[in-house]
C-alpha cells in the first residue's frame, strides 16, 4: 500500500448496514499496519462501528444510493477517524449526555463513542452532508515497538 506518511487510509463504500463488518475490518487492518495494540484498535473499531450504524440508520434510511467515506489518519499522539457522508445535517453535540444507569434499549451509540474517544465532533459539509471527526489518543502502551 503506497502512501505518504501523513496521508490518510481511505475506504469508500455504500451506506449499507451489511458492510459494517468491512468497515471494522478496515480500521483493524490500519491499526495492525501501524502496530497499534488490540485494546486501542478494538475501541477505535467499536466507535467507528457505532458512528457508521447511526449515520446509515438515521441519515440515510431512505437513500440506498448514498455513499460514505472513512479516513483514518495516524498522528504523533493518536489516530483520527473522519467519516464523510451525504446525509441531512446532524450535530453530535446536540445529543444529550446519557445517564449510564438509565435502562433503555437503543440510543447509546453516541454515549459509547464519547466514552471510547478523546474527541468527537461533527461539522457540516458544503453543499450538503456531514463530517464526523473522532480522535483517540495513544496511551503509554498503545503503540507496540517494531521488531
Amino acid at each position: 500500500m503506497a502512501r505518504d506518511d501523513d496521508s490518510p487510509f481511505v475506504l469508500r463504500l455504500p451506506c449499507d448496514l451489511r458492510l459494517l463488518g468491512l468497515a471494522r475490518h478496515f480500521v483493524e487492518t490500519v491499526c495492525r499496519t501501524l502496530n497499534v495494540d488490540d485494546c486501542f484498535s478494538e475501541a477505535l473499531q467499536l466507535a467507528t462501528h457505532e458512528a457508521l450504524q447511526n449515520i446509515i440508520r438515521h441519515g440515510h434510511a431512505n437513500h440506498s444510493d448514498a455513499r460514505l467515506e472513512i479516513r483514518v489518519t495516524p498522528t504523533d499522539d493518536g489516530m483520527e477517524v473522519r467519516v464523510l457522508d451525504e446525509g441531512a445535517p446532524f450535530d453530535v453535540a446536540s445529543v444529550p449526555h446519557l445517564d449510564p444507569g438509565e435502562l433503555r434499549i437503543g440510543g447509546r451509540g453516541v454515549f459509547l463513542m464519547r466514552r471510547l474517544l478523546d474527541h468527537l465532533e461533527s461539522l457540516p459539509r458544503q453543499p450538503h452532508g456531514n463530517e464526523l471527526r473522532m480522535f483517540k489518543r495513544f496511551s503509554a502502551t498503545s503503540r507496540r515497538q517494531l521488531a
